[in-house]
């Protein structure tokens, strides 16, 4: 994961005519952090393979999830759960702001000891305040954390998504954790080239219908999708280091350059051209290369 998540721009006018900011926080392994406001654009419908965790600070949010129209106020909190489509947009003419993590799932995993991934199946919620208190320096973009407060992060977001979810009475089955890492880790270290599915069960030890049940329900998307979403990680990558879309088409392993626009737009809510216009200008602000995409 690189260092920040930028949601999805609707296709209205670039991210300066529409009164969007965008900050991003110093990012510890798995998680990133983001502080955004949303003037008249939102994001367009999309999804991503992380957890996403916000609060909002002002404004009323709204967003299309799981076929319900949902509304979340000031100090309340979202979940969204990997590979679940979502669009946002604001309720009111004022806009609105939130801080947001998008958790890697795996991370929230080594927490679990393959458990069940949790399911949050209302994602507007209402942490009690200790858990908020907790969370608090998390969101806080202005806070540079440091690598000896990962676990304790990592812990807390897992004890309440634990806490919220739908699926926590199914608490006697454990999944094949280490065989599943074992394909991550394959699928990640080389996302341009795939891998047969008899390769995948090699490394598992597993039939593919199990590892494809097992594997989204560790890491909350499946096998292909999570190459899909490695292989716009190098595409972005490219792209922030001057790349025409072309040459970066083919070194993320894309058929060509639709092919990869189609797929960027999918996951992200707006097209490579759009995301690097809306991206570069903060990225030089903080002096790294960022990356797009809730």
């Amino acid at each position: 994961m690189t260092p920040s998540r930028l949601e999805g721009l609707r296709e209205s006018g670039a991210a300066e005519s529409t009164g969007t900011r965008i900050r991003v926080g110093k990012s510890l392994q798995g998680i990133e952090r983001l502080e955004a406001r949303f003037q008249r654009a939102g994001f367009a419908p999309h999804r991503h393979d992380t957890y996403a965790i916000g609060v909002t600070l002002s404004g009323v949010q709204t967003f299309r999830y799981r076929g319900i129209q949902r509304y979340c106020m000031p100090r309340q909190c979202h979940i969204l759960h990997p590979d679940e489509l979502h669009d946002g947009a604001s309720a009111t003419k004022a806009g609105f702001s939130y801080r947001i993590l998008y958790i890697d799932p795996s991370v929230v995993q080594r927490a679990l000891g393959g458990k069940l991934l949790p399911f949050v199946a209302d994602p507007v919620v209402e942490l009690p305040a200790r858990r908020v208190r907790l969370l608090a320096r998390a969101w806080d973009v202005n806070d540079d954390l440091e690598d000896v407060d990962h676990a304790e992060i990592v812990a807390e977001i897992a004890d309440t998504l634990q806490m919220l979810s739908s699926n926590r009475s199914d608490t006697t089955r454990r999944l094949p954790l280490k065989a599943l890492q074992r394909v991550r880790e394959e699928i990640a270290a080389d996302p341009v080239h795939r891998c047969a599915v008899e390769t995948l069960e090699g490394i598992a030890g597993l039939d593919r219908w199990t590892l494809a049940r097992d594997f989204r329900a560790a890491y909350g998307t499946s096998p292909r999708t999570f190459r899909t979403m490695r292989q716009l990680d190098r595409a972005r990558s490219l792209i922030m280091h001057g790349n025409s879309l072309a040459q970066a088409a083919v070194e993320a392993g894309f058929s060509d350059q639709s092919h990869m626009s189609r797929m960027f737009k999918r996951a992200y809510g707006l097209t490579p051209v759009r995301w690097a216009n809306a991206v570069a200008p903060r990225s030089a602000e903080r002096g790294a290369p960022s990356r797009g995409a809730a």
